[in-house]
């Protein structure tokens, strides 16, 4: 069983997040949407209640900090396919897509930013 439950995020403009987000969750499993007036939600696949999901809501004051949210891929190739989606959002990409020898040596990411600022991952990795 996946342990992972959820992510609740803050974002400072809910229609640029939704507009990023519509993009990018479904590269990374995230297929299924249960939007709300103030919530939006990309839900896994799987049966409640084992679905992990992705959910944000709008909050004007939100300010990114030093958090980062981490999401995994099947593959190296993955990545590549989700950076590239990244790229066609707008998305700033902080790091990679390469090996991070500093983690691992099969630490494969990519590092950015969505439209709020907040700092995310897509990572696969063998060891």
């Amino acid at each position: 069983m996946n342990p992972f439950s959820h992510v609740d995020l803050r974002v400072t403009d809910i229609d640029a997040a939704l507009q990023f987000y519509a993009r990018l969750m479904p590269v990374l499993g995230f297929t299924r949407e249960f939007h709300g007036e103030q919530w939006k939600v990309f839900a896994s696949e799987d049966a409640l209640p084992r679905t992990a999901y992705f959910a944000f809501t709008e909050d004007p004051g939100h300010r990114p900090n030093a958090n980062r949210i981490a999401f995994w891929a099947e593959s190296r190739e993955a990545v590549d396919r989700a950076a590239a989606v990244l790229r066609k959002t707008g998305a700033t990409i902080t790091g990679g897509p390469r090996i991070y020898q500093e983690y691992s040596a099969s630490y494969y990411a990519v590092y950015f930013t969505d439209p709020s600022g907040n700092p995310l991952e897509i990572v696969h990795r063998t060891d």
